[in-house]
């Protein structure tokens, strides 16, 4: 079964002035938006220089089940996120039954590496990974958050990004001054995605991190941030810690 990007479920365009970095185009679901705030509307180098500078809260007080069970269905589509994500990112799309489980499909490629890679099922060589690893962001503002609002943050379309596994591994829990892509052509795209995030959601970031983000994007000074994804608050039957 083919599924083509840019179809009724296809999201989030990020447009880039040609100025270091190739122009890329990343998915998400729910649909573009292009709203009145600095996501979506401004340059992503501009909202970088907007984010609060803190410094990094102790990592103590840390579990992934402060943010909810993994992949729950927050926008009640009767398939769990990670599906959700890989029905987005991936083409030859096949599906277990219906049109929610994923057992086959192709990153043509990969964001973080520039391969092509392969996923199955429960053998699989794609991650799902948020763009804003979760210990970062609970080191950054969401330990002191409501729980509603961490699981809106795990389960967020724009914040998450099927990628190959062995590529994400190396990232851990980076923000963008410990880790970008190996793929140089990405990497605008990338930290455009991570302050699009952070602006959303209110994270902080710090003197180093702030730094490496305009870094980065100076050199595609008219990158747009995607928009879109969930709200930022859960619906009320999901609960954490």
């Amino acid at each position: 079964m083919m599924r083509l990007r840019g179809g009724a479920a296809a999201a989030v365009v990020l447009v880039f002035a040609v100025a270091g970095c190739k122009a890329e185009t990343t998915t998400g679901s729910g649909g573009p938006e292009e709203t009145g705030g600095a996501v979506g509307s401004g340059a992503a180098l501009t909202a970088a220089e907007s984010l609060t500078v803190k410094g990094r809260a102790p990592k103590t007080g840390y579990e992934r089940d402060r943010f909810g069970t993994a992949w729950a269905d927050t926008d009640s589509n009767d398939c769990d996120t990670r599906d959700d994500i890989l029905k987005r990112d991936l083409e030859d799309v096949k599906f277990t039954r219906g049109d929610c489980k994923v057992s086959y499909g192709v990153l043509e490629s990969d964001p973080y590496s520039g391969k092509e890679v392969t996923y199955r099922r429960g053998r699989s060589q794609v991650d799902i990974d948020h763009v804003v690893a979760l210990s970062d962001a609970w080191q950054k503002g969401a330990k002191y958050w409501e729980p509603s609002k961490r699981i809106a943050l795990a389960n967020d379309p724009l914040n998450l990004l099927a990628v190959d596994a062995s590529t994400n591994r190396s990232k851990g829990d980076g923000d963008t001054a410990t880790w970008l892509p190996p793929n140089k052509r990405y990497r605008c795209t990338y930290v455009a995605a991570q302050v699009a995030v952070k602006k959303k959601y209110g994270l902080w970031v710090t003197t180093a991190e702030k730094s490496a983000m305009e870094k980065v994007l100076s050199g595609c000074p008219g990158q747009r941030l995607p928009a879109g994804g969930n709200p930022t608050a859960a619906p009320p039957r999901f609960h954490a810690d």
